[in-house]
């Protein structure tokens, strides 16, 4: 009988040690500055720019642009020929964005500054002609370093943008 209570018991504090280790991230860590980022917003309609006017019957959630962050996924941003889209997206040394990407037509690359910071993404786009393109980047979903634990999940970032 005490095998089996003692493997249980070995068992139980394996588990807690694991789930102990995933939520460790936004811990203090000497300066480290590792924080997870809030979950993305379910719904488009949470982006913290108000609708815009102009937006066409097809897609009642536009949000005008300017500026683009991490609490953006999920959203559709409008623009008109000759407005400019900047993101910044906010990562780590453990947890780096990848470079913005875009997919679609209606926006050029613009000169988005220098990324100082390690692990940050930024990006800068003109809309140039009407079209429909997609921003996306994504990182580690948890952070990787030697004798940490880690996981083999992504967090994505995606935006719609509709140049009118």
């Amino acid at each position: 009988m005490r095998p089996v209570t003692h493997r249980t018991a070995l068992a139980l504090a394996a588990l807690t040690l694991l789930l102990a280790g995933c939520g460790t991230e936004a811990g203090n860590e000497g300066g480290g500055g590792d924080t997870v980022s809030p979950p993305p917003s379910s719904s488009p309609s949470s982006s913290s720019s108000p609708a815009s006017p102009s937006s066409s019957s097809a897609s009642p959630e536009c949000a005008s642009g300017g500026e683009l962050d991490a609490g953006d996924d999920g959203s559709t941003v409008c623009l008109v020929v000759g407005d400019t889209v900047r993101v910044s997206l906010d990562g780590t040394r453990s947890r780096p964005w990848k470079p913005v990407a875009v997919e679609g037509g209606g926006l050029e690359a613009a000169n988005s500054g220098i990324v100082l910071l390690p692990g940050d993404a930024s990006a800068a786009y003109e809309a140039v002609s009407a079209g429909r393109a997609e921003l996306s980047s994504q990182r580690p979903l948890c952070a990787t370093g030697t004798g940490r634990v880690s996981c083999k999940g992504i967090q994505e970032w995606r935006v719609t943008v509709l140049v009118t």
